[in-house]
């Protein structure tokens, strides 16, 4: 342990440790084996991110402002997992388990950061929706790109700034008791509960954090799908109101696969109190499974992608034809 003197007027010393700990699993014996899948998860989240936000990237029918929420969403999925599982799999696939101070913090911040990115990018395509079929003759006038563009940046100032302060808040912490932290990555909520002296605030910023990063978004979704299903209602023909729903199912999946597991965990560690390895499981695959997945649900399930997709495929089957028969001409 190294202390650190901090604010001498008042007398308080933070004693802050050189390195945490990371447990993980406890006395599993087979837990490499999870890792080894964690790590094929995280191959699968990768090629699957790059291959949506290629197909965004080259097909001009998806140079929309929808789109830029889409790509900004595989982006989050992108960072985020990054961020995570290969320094789940350095720590625990190779025994790194002390990790320095300062990198706990980072990668605290990191995590946390793209998560919140994830959820909040959700909330931008209820809206999305939300606009398109409740104000259809105005979604092009409200819904631009500036105006992405504009929400996607504030959304990154205000995380930016909200982590930086909670994270920041680490260091108002004294680490006397065990620098050992019962999960498997720098969580911020198992680090406070270390702390030997008034972690009280930490408490409440943590509670706030998951009421409002974590509650309110999946809450404003369903307000926002509900004035949506009263819209519905008002469209006279059947196969118009199909078609509009068929533009949220995909979304509506991405919500499912992304809000449940997180709220099922925390409900469930309020009822009864979870076994460490359950926990790990069931948090480390909420966060780890939504990102693999959300890319091959938007190829699947979006006509427009699917569409884009064929197009690219024949386009490039195209250009390969005519590049052969140059080369043949040449030859000849």
């Amino acid at each position: 342990m190294s202390s650190m003197q901090s604010n001498s007027s008042a007398n308080v010393t933070f004693v802050r440790p050189a390195t945490f700990f990371i447990s993980g699993f406890f006395n599993i014996p087979l837990a490499k084996y999870y890792y080894v899948f964690l790590a094929l998860v995280y191959v699968v989240t990768v090629l699957g991110n790059s291959f949506i936000m290629c197909v965004i990237y080259l097909a001009r029918r998806l140079h929309t402002a929808k789109y830029i929420a889409v790509f900004h969403l595989a982006v989050s999925d992108l960072c985020g997992s990054s961020a995570l599982i290969p320094k789940v799999i350095d720590t625990f696939l190779f025994e790194h388990q002390d990790i320095l101070y300062e990198a706990c913090l980072a990668n605290m911040f990191f995590v946390s950061h793209f998560m919140n990115l994830q959820s909040l990018t959700l909330l931008v395509l209820a809206y999305d929706r939300l606009v398109a079929i409740c104000f259809p003759l105005r979604y092009h006038a409200i819904v631009t790109k500036p105006a992405m563009f504009l929400i996607i940046g504030m959304m990154w100032i205000l995380s930016v700034t909200f982590f930086s302060v909670l994270v920041g808040s680490v260091n108002r912490l004294s680490f006397c008791r065990s620098n050992v932290i019962d999960t498997y990555y720098c969580d911020f909520a198992p680090i406070y509960r270390l702390a030997c002296n008034d972690n009280s605030v930490h408490i409440l910023m943590g509670k706030f954090c998951f009421g409002l990063l974590m509650c309110m978004p999946p809450i404003l979704i369903i307000m926002s799908y509900f004035c949506i299903a009263l819209a519905l209602l008002k469209i006279a023909y059947g196969a118009d109101r199909i078609k509009a729903m068929k533009t949220c199912t995909s979304h509506l999946m991405l919500v499912a696969i992304f809000y449940l597991p997180i709220l099922s965990n925390n409900i469930a560690s309020i009822i009864t109190p979870l076994h460490p390895n359950a926990r790990t499981i069931n948090n480390s695959l909420t966060q780890t499974i939504p990102p693999m997945l959300n890319p091959i649900i938007y190829t699947l399930k979006t006509e427009e992608v699917m569409q884009s997709i064929k197009e690219l495929y024949k386009r490039s089957r195209v250009h390969a034809t005519m590049a052969k028969n140059m080369k043949c001409s040449g030859r000849n």
